[in-house]
């Protein structure tokens, strides 16, 4: 088994050595360590770091992956990791819902503009009125 440094492993995996050591502080990667305390990564690194660059892209948060992770290790089925991304998806498709909305709502205000040509009465513009002390 080759032991490499970070750098090589930060290269081999597209993932930047700050990021590593946080996964390190975070648990979501554990090199071993020399007794001059520098990092020692094998392949199993490079390929934990791959695993959790794709679940970022899927969408899932640090913790989420931590979770998953555990379960690779612990006796689970494939059910547990089915649960979790059914959640996900429930958390995706809450998200996109969410956004649509922000969509229709900006859209209302782009037409209401485009109709008044003034920041008077637009919601995006918050003007403090001043009342005249004469």
């Amino acid at each position: 088994m080759k032991l490499m440094k970070i750098g090589e492993v930060a290269k081999l995996s597209g993932t930047g050595i700050e990021t590593i050591r946080f996964y390190e502080r975070e648990g979501l990667l554990e090199p071993e360590r020399r007794s001059s305390g520098y990092r020692q990564f094998d392949g199993a690194s490079v390929e934990r770091l791959n695993y959790i660059r794709r679940a970022k892209e899927l969408g899932f948060t640090l913790a989420e992956i931590r979770e998953l992770l555990e379960l690779s290790f612990a006796a689970s089925t494939c059910e547990h990791v089915r649960q979790r991304a059914e959640a996900k998806i429930a958390d995706i498709e809450g998200r996109v819902r969410s956004l649509q909305q922000m969509r229709r709502s900006l859209g209302r205000i782009v037409k209401r503009c485009r109709v008044k040509n003034s920041t008077e009465d637009c919601p995006l513009v918050h003007k403090a009125r001043r009342k005249s002390t004469q």
